[in-house]
This record gives structure tokens, C-alpha cells and sequence, in this order.
């Protein structure tokens, strides 16, 4: 059993003074949901993700190491420049501080080096589409090239599960952006390999149904989110119905085993649209509570039940923890769907705007 103490270095091989790296990572839509964690990070329940394709964090880190003359105190700190869009980005820097704090006991050499981090999305910013799950694989990525080049030994097994490991540090649902195309994360015990610490590969059999399947994200609410995602899992402690709906997740997750290898659409439907649901029911029911859907969610889901009845097309939507609906479908139906997407959905989305997405392959070197 890999332990978190398995990713603290002892010493590195090689030194380097300056250089820079890029990375891209991608957003991941959860087809079960993490909803609720303990200390560190850890899930609560375990969670499988369709990792994205276009929606992803494109972040260069350059790094040069500090001058041991330099002033004591900045010496022993974290020393970074973030910028976002090539502007500087201050509201990001208590995160990334934050974030720094968390790694350093895997990253011992954080506090040698200062950072400039140049960091920029291709789906807009506001667009209500988390993208603190692609930034934190995007940076993640980039400090596991640092360490790789101070420690060139290094295996690929433990370069790509380490930087699950940290991106899970930034933000849980992190480590499921640094490899594709179906991510689990969360120990569960008939998926080997799967571990609370680190996403993983879905390591059994995918039928075809689910190859290149299509993600059309309907950006219906484009504000800040009504609660953070801190204090909406932080709401699953005292939760009158959590032991259950962790239970359930285990249960849903077992189901898709069996889903994926069968290509059952209409099983995967029912499991997804119902973890959709459930997580909102979570927030409905949790104290405080709160309702994150908008009027023209309830439009949208609607009008996908009755087009998938009159068509026997096999349509679906889930959500995150916001108003936004993501419409996914198998590549062999997606002009069809597209076509009622523009007919009849658009009209709910906030000046119109939609994103076209499909499964990606994980974070990328540029």
C-alpha cells in the first residue's frame, strides 16, 4: 500500500539554477461524485471523472534560484510572481501560498527558488467552469518537471502519481486532471491501483460506446459560485444523509464497472443524471442549504428528458456544484445532438454561450 511519506525525497542528484517549463492540464467533468473530505484532502468517497479535452490551463513556470546572500527572511519563504493573462494576478496569491505550504514537505526545494508563474485558460475565466482543477494540474505539472530535473532517476510511475498527489493539494479534484481519459480517484476495492492519495487510470475495459464521448458544457450561470467548494464539502460533516450517499457512491461507482465494459448507455444514464441530482440534493439538504440550480437548469434538464424520450437518443446531462449543464453524449449521435443543442438549449444559456468539449488524454508538456 503507497503511503503519502513514499513522495518525501531524501536527497536530489543534480542541481539546477534557472530554467522554465510549460504544461497544459485539462478541466474533468465527475461522472460520480466527490462530494465531502477528511483532513488532507482525502475523499470521502471515491470518484471517476471524463477527463476534457479543450477546456484546460495552459501554465509556464520559470524559476531561478535564489542568491544565498539574499536576505535571511526571503531566503526562508515562499517567493513567487503570479500572472494571469500575462498581468499580474494578486487575488490568486493567498491559493497558490496556501498551496505552496501544503507540497513543501514533498517539495523540499520550493523555498531556493523564486517563481514566475504565467498562467492562462482557454475557456473564459468567469465562465463558471472550475478551473481550479486544471490550474492546479497545470502547476503541479510543472514542479514534478523541477524536481524530475534534479532528480532525473525518477520513474514515470512516480512523476505522473506524485503530481496527482500535489495537484490533490490545491484542489481535490486536481488529481483527476493529469491523466485521461476515464480518471478514478478514492481507494475503492474493486478498482486495483485506486488510491485516496492520487487519481488513477480507469484500469478496466472501456467499450467503444464511451470512445471520443462528447461533452457540450451549457453555460447557463457565468457568476461567482453561490458557495465554495471548501464550505460545500465542509457541509457534508454533520450531513443528516452522508453516510449513505458515500455508501451510494461506491455502490454507483461498481455499477460503471459493469457499464463500461458492457457499453450500456442507458445504465450510464441513469447512473450519471442520478449523481447529478444527488449532489445538488446534498446542498438542498444540507444546513445552511443552498439551491444552485437556476430556472433555466430545470429548463435545460427538461427539455434533454423529453428530446431523449421522443428520439430514444442517448443524451445526457450532469453537473458540478453550480447552475452549468454539461450535455454529454457518444461521438455517433453528436451532430444530431448538436442540432437540438442550437434549436432549442442555447436560449437558456447565458448570452448564448456554450463550450463544445469531448474526452481528452490528460496534462501535456509544451
Amino acid at each position: 500500500m503507497i503511503s503519502a511519506n513514499d513522495f518525501i525525497p531524501s536527497q536530489y542528484t543534480h542541481s539546477i539554477e534557472e530554467g522554465n517549463f510549460q504544461w497544459s492540464a485539462p478541466s474533468n467533468i465527475a461522472l460520480v461524485k466527490y462530494w465531502g473530505k477528511k483532513d488532507n484532502q482525502i475523499p470521502a468517497n471515491p470518484s471517476v471523472s471524463f477527463t476534457l479535452n479543450n477546456c484546460k490551463t495552459i501554465t509556464k513556470l520559470a524559476f531561478t534560484k535564489k542568491n544565498t546572500s539574499t536576505a535571511l527572511n526571503i531566503k526562508d519563504d515562499f517567493s513567487f510572481d503570479l500572472l494571469f493573462e500575462g498581468q499580474p494576478k494578486e487575488d490568486f496569491k493567498p491559493k497558490i501560498q496556501k498551496f505552496l505550504e501544503r507540497i513543501e514537505i514533498y517539495l523540499p526545494f520550493l523555498k531556493d527558488y523564486h517563481f514566475t508563474i504565467d498562467t492562462e485558460n482557454t475557456f473564459p475565466h468567469s465562465s463558471g467552469i472550475a478551473s481550479s482543477a486544471s490550474g492546479m494540474a497545470a502547476l503541479a505539472m510543472n514542479l514534478m518537471s523541477l524536481e524530475k530535473a534534479l532528480n532525473p532517476g525518477m520513474t514515470k510511475e512516480y512523476f505522473y502519481q506524485k503530481a496527482s498527489l500535489l495537484a490533490r493539494l490545491g484542489s481535490g479534484s486536481a488529481c483527476r486532471s493529469v491523466k485521461g481519459q476515464v480518471v478514478v480517484w478514492g481507494n475503492h476495492t474493486n478498482i486495483s491501483g485506486s488510491s485516496d492519495l492520487f487519481g488513477v487510470e480507469f484500469p478496466n475495459a472501456i467499450h467503444a460506446n464511451f470512445k471520443n464521448f462528447q461533452d457540450t458544457i451549457l453555460l447557463v450561470d457565468k457568476g461567482e459560485k453561490q458557495v465554495s467548494s471548501t464550505i460545500g464539502h465542509d457541509l457534508m460533516h454533520n450531513h443528516p444523509f452522508a453516510e449513505r450517499r458515500f455508501a451510494q457512491a461506491h455502490e454507483n461507482l461498481d455499477q460503471l464497472i459493469l457499464i463500461f465494459e458492457s457499453g450500456n448507455l442507458e445504465e450510464f444514464i441513469k447512473i450519471v443524471e442520478s449523481e447529478a441530482l444527488t449532489l445538488h440534493a446534498m446542498m438542498m439538504t444540507s444546513m445552511p442549504y443552498f439551491i444552485l440550480m437556476k430556472p433555466n437548469t430545470l429548463e435545460i434538464i427538461n427539455a434533454i428528458w423529453k428530446f431523449r424520450n421522443e428520439t430514444r437518443i442517448p443524451v445526457c446531462f450532469t453537473l458540478d456544484a453550480g447552475a452549468n449543464v454539461h450535455v454529454l453524449y457518444p461521438e455517433n449521435v453528436a451532430e444530431t445532438v448538436l442540432q437540438f443543442i442550437k434549436n432549442e438549449l442555447v436560449g437558456y444559456c447565458q448570452n448564448g454561450q456554450y463550450i463544445c468539449d469531448e474526452i481528452g488524454n490528460g496534462a501535456v508538456l509544451l
